[in-house]
């Protein structure tokens, strides 16, 4: 007897997973049997981001004691590891020349872009009032993302673009040439093997998913489908759930009204939705939280300007102040008094802010650290380059090669030296007023081959102590003995340079979580970049060249310390993060501190949209927004955040508020009004 698809309806924290995973364990594997070497077919199971997909993995393993198949991924992933694959057919499919594929990253995948698109740029063609050359060209790689992720031809891009934005946002012939040049993009990765995100979606719905012979794998690789979560997952998601249904495979699907948290980042949930209609559906009523008794209200009061309730001081109240400065003081002050008479633990407070900026964590987390309380921040987005010990090694670096003395100056060599003779302890033996001295003495600019001079070069070299003056000698001796070495190996000498100067130099035990997430980050995109290289560059490869480009990208600013997720247990500690983020990770805790909540971002998408994500979605034709629609979007999106916040906290929120923003401006947001509602904190 076939078995029946589930589609389980309910709201955050009503027990969507734990019913999946309840259906995963009832269900019988296939009973048939595979002559040959087939393996026995598997569950295949989705969840909706990576860290999602480790917590569902563990909770699989634990609920089933390891004796079911399964193979735990995400959308993307489970797209991208089918391409790579099943790459050979499709090679023959489109005739490319058989090579294995190298993904690109977002960062790479827009250099290169830049690069071939660069006579249209520099002609002005491909230009657009108010926006930077860098922006457009990111945008313009966005929409070949938004579209191949809802399964939309690449070829009707200019269609829908013109049909959404008639008289504005740009012009008929830019939409044109942008679909030109997404086409021209499209051929010259693929003729070169080379994966980006929205080629991977293209690849998989176009060519891939209606293949007989990849559906003949399907059937035989997987005899159960299990998706957390489908609120979040691109439209192509469903056409992949629609032919695994189609070929008899059963699926159990969770669905959150209150989700859609990438909704405007790929996410499709009213396309998603249409699959119920070939399941059974299960409706989970529970509700959690503070979403229980006071969801309906906080939300009435916050979208209907003529509701008014008073809010109950013992679960929420507010903290208001004329300054930002003031508020984080005092939200830091409030967090204090907490922990220390015992109300509740640093690992059950998270602050909650929409747009949670670089100096609300530093203030928080100094005056939390210097009171004893640990702070830890949730995927913090900060750029590789801003790491003392990855702009230490990009200075070492043109010390290494020929041609980049360009690139460093006294300041950045004085630094490399104070990173680089750092012990296990954290302390330096070259401290910042020894390393300027040896830099004035020592250091000798040069565009081609700048260079160290031994430390007896300065007559009173003695007074530097021999504590610095070996670890100086350690560092220039350990630069002349690589250089000879590095000639050798010019192809694969940069990122193989890279690697021993974090192995002798930086890698330690016990390092800071910071300083570890941004090394690994460093490997990564190395290793990345010069795999890409050498499938671009080929015999025109220079290694000098390469070395600067690298430097450039890290630059910029686009690369990110957010390296492949490795599993630790964290220390307890209060939690900083943004709302996505927050959202992203399904978290929970005891008290809420929502930052900053007169501010407009809570109503805003701000980062957590692509331009032009609306006209993508499969679920609506791609007509021109009115302000009407922009508006009532922005509500129903802050009225998902709002119920989605409300599940994920138990006893208490702390609304902060100041009158003024970091830019001086009034803040009167719409969410102003819960703050109104909501007595003033006390003090003690």
């Amino acid at each position: 007897m076939p078995v029946e698809s589930v589609w389980i309806v309910g709201t955050s924290r009503s027990g969507k997973t734990t019913a999946l995973v309840s259906q995963l364990n009832q269900q019988p594997t296939s009973t048939a049997k595979f002559q040959g070497v087939l393996p026995q077919p598997t569950a295949l199971v989705l969840a909706a981001n990576g860290d999602n997909r480790m917590t569902l993995s563990d909770r699989i393993v634990v609920a089933t004691s390891g004796r079911s198949p399964v193979y735990v991924t995400t959308p993307l992933g489970f797209f991208e590891n089918e391409v790579v694959l099943f790459w050979p057919l499709l090679v023959r499919q489109l005739d490319l020349r058989a090579q294995f594929p190298v993904r690109l990253r977002p960062e790479t995948e827009q250099a290169l872009a830049t690069e071939l698109w660069k006579p249209e740029l520099d002609s002005g063609q491909l230009e657009q009032v108010g926006l930077r050359s860098d922006r457009l060209v990111r945008r313009t790689l966005d929409f070949l993302q938004l579209a191949a992720a809802a399964g939309i031809p690449l070829e009707t891009i200019p269609e829908r673009l013109a049909q959404g934005f008639p008289n504005e946002e740009g012009s008929a012939d830019l939409w044109s040439l942008q679909g030109e040049l997404l086409l021209r993009w499209r051929q010259w990765c693929l003729s070169r093997g080379l994966l980006a995100y929205g080629l991977i979606f293209d690849l998989y719905w176009r060519e891939l998913l209606p293949h007989p012979e990849y559906q003949h794998h399907l059937k035989q690789r997987f005899d159960r489908v299990f998706a957390d979560d489908v609120d979040e997952y691109p439209a192509v998601a469903r056409l992949l759930f629609e032919t695994l249904l189609d070929l008899g495979i059963p699926g159990t699907f969770t669905f959150n009204p209150e989700g859609g948290i990438r909704l405007g980042l790929n996410a499709d949930p009213d396309e998603m939705q249409q699959i119920s209609k070939r399941c059974r559906v299960e409706t989970l009523t529970e509700r959690n939280g503070l979403a229980v008794t006071w969801g309906d209200a906080i939300v009435k009061l916050a979208l209907d300007p003529t509701y008014w309730r008073q809010l109950p001081g013992a679960t929420v109240q507010s903290i208001h102040t004329r300054s930002r400065a003031d508020l984080l003081r005092q939200v830091a002050e409030r967090i204090v008094e907490a922990v220390t008479s015992r109300a509740v633990e640093p690992q059950d407070i998270a602050v909650i802010g929409p747009g949670l900026d670089a100096i609300a964590r530093y203030t928080l987390t100094r005056i939390l650290s210097d009171r004893g309380i640990p702070v830890r921040s949730l995927n913090i987005q900060r750029p590789l380059v801003s790491s003392p010990s990855v702009r230490a090694v990009l200075t070492l670096l043109a010390l290494l090669y020929p041609g980049l003395g360009r690139t460093i100056d006294r300041s950045a060599v004085a630094e490399m030296l104070v990173v680089l003779s750092s012990g296990e302890r954290g302390d330096s033996a070259i401290d910042p007023v020894r390393a300027g001295t040896l830099c004035d003495l020592c250091y000798v600019p040069d565009p081609d081959r700048p260079h160290l001079l031994p430390v007896e070069t300065f007559e009173r070299w003695d007074r530097l102590g021999y504590r610095a003056k070996t670890a100086y000698e350690n560092i220039r001796q350990w630069i002349e003995q690589n250089q000879t070495q590095e000639e050798q190996l010019r192809l694969d000498a940069p990122a193989i340079a890279i690697d021993r100067i974090v192995r002798d130099f930086l890698w330690r035990p016990q390092l800071p979580e910071d300083r570890l997430e941004a090394l690994r980050e460093l490997l990564e995109t190395a290793q990345h970049f010069w795999d890409v290289e050498r499938r671009v560059r080929g015999g025109r490869y220079d290694a000098s060249t390469s070395i600067g480009e690298f430097v450039q990208l890290l630059r910029r600013g686009t690369v990110s310390a957010d390296p492949y997720p490795l599993r630790h247990l964290a220390r307890p500690a209060v939690l900083l993060s943004n709302i996505y983020q927050y959202r992203s990770s399904r978290l929970c805790h005891r008290w809420h501190i929502w930052l900053d909540i007169g501010s407009p971002l809570w109503l805003q998408r701000g980062a957590a949209s692509l331009f032009g994500a609306p006209l993508f979605l499969r679920s609506r034709l791609p007509f021109p927004q009115t302000e009407e629609d922009i508006q009532q979007g922005d509500f129903d999106r802050l009225e998902r955040i709002l119920y989605d916040l409300l599940a994920r906290v138990e006893d208490r929120i702390v609304l902060g508020n100041s009158e003024l923003a970091v830019n001086g401006r009034e803040q009167t947001g719409l969410l102003l009004a819960l703050a109104n509602a909501a007595p003033e904190a006390v003090m003690r």
